[in-house]
């Protein structure tokens, strides 16, 4: 009789390791589904599931970054322009902006005659148009213009564009 006891009992311990093993198993794949379906709800790749081609195709054939630079006109545009029957004063510092160091390297050097054809558009600008947003984008624009008509006349690379450091109108 008691070899019949202990024969039940080893079957007993057998079923209860394959119940355990059996739910690690569901246990991990259960994750391993929860990963694969956030991965895929977000628009990522599964490893080892192949991507999508497109994808790898733009990321190959992007530009690189050319981060600007800048040349600052250190002394500040001052003159009068005409505003309700009385003269009104005006001073903007500006900024010129390029992707390559040549264009501001000749802007640098034609800098008399840059800022002479700025003080003269600055000053055919009327009071009303220098206060308002969409004036100073029109300004800035000619000014753009003005810069890069300079800089063909030489010869010389243009700009991309002219930036307002300070802009004060009295």
């Amino acid at each position: 009789m008691a070899e019949n006891s202990t024969a039940e009992a080893a079957p007993a311990k057998k079923s209860k390791l394959k119940l355990i093993i059996l739910l690690v198993i569901v246990v991990i794949l259960a994750i391993a589904l929860s990963v694969a379906g956030t991965l895929w709800f977000l628009g990522g790749t599964i490893p080892g599931m192949g991507g999508d081609a497109a994808s790898e195709d733009s990321t190959v054939t992007e530009e690189p970054f050319t981060p600007s630079v800048y040349l600052e006109i250190e002394k500040a545009l001052v003159t009068t322009v005409q505003g309700e029957g009385r003269q009104r004063y005006v001073q903007v510092y500006v900024s010129l902006e390029s992707l390559g160091p040549q264009a501001l390297a000749a802007a640098k050097l034609h800098m008399p005659l840059i800022r002479s054809q700025l003080v003269m558009v600055l000053g055919s600008s009327s009071f009303a148009e220098l206060q308002t947003p969409e004036g100073r984008k029109n300004l800035a624009d000619r000014m753009l213009d003005t810069v890069n008509q300079v800089l063909e006349q030489e010869g010389e690379p243009t700009i991309t564009r002219v930036l307002f450091r300070n802009f004060v109108v009295q």
